[in-house]
């Protein structure tokens, strides 16, 4: 006869993802992606090969990007989570982040399953001070996965995204100099 297994203990967490709170009373063993996807109901983070490989699950942890399905989410607790819905926070509506502006001019997307671990990934490298070679940037998106695209496609998006954000904080440092 087998035996019952016990319930396992519930842990309270709490974390900030795109600037809201949510909270849950979850298993330790809870997958911090998991906690996205069915807690928050937010899901466009994708879970791939759920073993830290593909990239697909990757959100940015206080700014930084990490494999999602490589946390539990007891230890995101009391941190602050930007996922891909987050990207075109305080954006007018309907207005793209310039990162998946230029996917979409650039073709750096096909099916789009692995596109949202490639834009977190990604994002903090427009504003990388020195200019990046086409190696540095494939060197940075190297832990993310595409089974469609060439990957040329991509580093031609992170190129314009870079060349727009930059663009803007050029002219206000060269007014700023000039007042």
């Amino acid at each position: 006869m087998e035996q019952a297994q016990p319930e396992m203990e519930r842990r309270h967490v709490e974390m900030e993802i795109n600037g809201t709170t949510y909270s849950a009373d979850v298993e330790p063993r809870l997958l911090l992606s998991d906690f996205i996807r069915h807690e928050a109901r937010l899901t466009g983070t994708h879970v791939g090969c759920e073993h830290g490989v593909c990239g697909a699950c990757t959100i940015q942890l206080e700014g930084e990007p990490v494999r999602s399905c490589l946390m539990f989410a007891v230890q995101a607790n009391g941190r602050s989570l930007r996922t891909v819905e987050g990207m075109t926070d305080g954006l007018p509506e309907g207005e793209l982040h310039p990162l998946q502006q230029a996917f979409h001019e650039k073709h750096g997307l096909q099916c789009g399953f692995c596109t949202p671990g490639f834009l977190m990934s990604l994002e903090p490298l427009l504003l990388e001070e020195q200019d990046l070679s086409d190696r540095e940037i494939r060197e940075a998106l190297a832990g993310n996965l595409c089974r469609c695209t060439g990957y040329q496609n991509i580093v031609e998006s992170v190129k314009l995204a870079r060349e727009r954000v930059r663009r803007p904080a050029e002219a206000a440092a060269k007014a700023s100099g000039a007042a």
